[in-house]
Parts: C-alpha cells; structure tokens; sequence
C-alpha cells in the first residue's frame, strides 16, 4: 500500500506550527518568509474594471463581491520556491562570510538547513 505524499506547503505550515510551540527563533521567521512568497506567488491582480470609468453606485458591493481565485501552484512550482528561498539565504551567506559578518552568516546557514530539509523530505517523498 502506498502512502499519498503530504505536499511541501502543508509540511511547512506544520513545522511553523511546531517551530512556534517549541519558540524555535531560527525556524519560525524563515518558515513563515517560505509560505509568504508561495502566498504572494499565487496572488493574481484584479481584473480591471469594465468600461472607461465606473462610478461608485456601479462598483460590486458586499464582502467577497470583487475577490479573484487564486492561481493553484504545483507542487514543482512550491518545491523552486522554496529553492529559490534557499538559494536566496545561500547567497546572502557567502557575501557575510566574505564580509566578516560570522554571527549573521551562521544565522542564515541555520535557515537554509531548516528549509533544506523540508526539500529533502520533499525528494523522498517521490
């Protein structure tokens, strides 16, 4: 029998549910950044309104009246933007190292291995 794989974005909400019981200072921030870009990445601008200029009587009215679906990521669209997050630390990293900032650069190599192994589990899971 075969276990259905638990998607990347659900394993991450998980583990900043767990990060934020434990107060873990390392994993809540870089969680909580990961699932904000997949938010922001799946926001789609408003449609325009019709016409060349709407009057205030003419706009929708009501809670929800001018909301837009969200775009659906795949979970190969979820997986590069968490590399992306990654990539992102990874850099940052390197130019502290360079820049003698030992202290900030251990921070983020501490981020990039909290997101690392949320990929890695995403590797088994295939």
């Amino acid at each position: 029998m075969s276990e259905t794989p638990v998607p990347l974005r659900t394993r991450l909400r998980e583990a900043l549910l767990t990060a934020m019981r434990e107060r873990d200072r390392v994993a809540v921030p870089v969680l909580r950044a990961t699932i904000a870009a997949i938010d922001n990445a799946e926001a789609v601008e408003a449609p325009a309104p019709s016409g060349a200029s709407q009057a205030i009587e003419q706009a929708p009215v009501g809670a929800g009246a001018a909301d837009v679906a969200r775009r659906e990521l795949s979970e190969e669209q979820i997986e590069g933007i968490v590399r992306a997050e990654l990539a992102e630390r990874e850099a940052a990293a390197e130019a502290y190292s360079r820049a003698g900032r030992a202290e900030q650069a251990g921070r983020l190599r501490a981020e990039i291995a909290v997101l690392a192994a949320h990929l890695d589990g995403a590797a088994r899971a295939r």
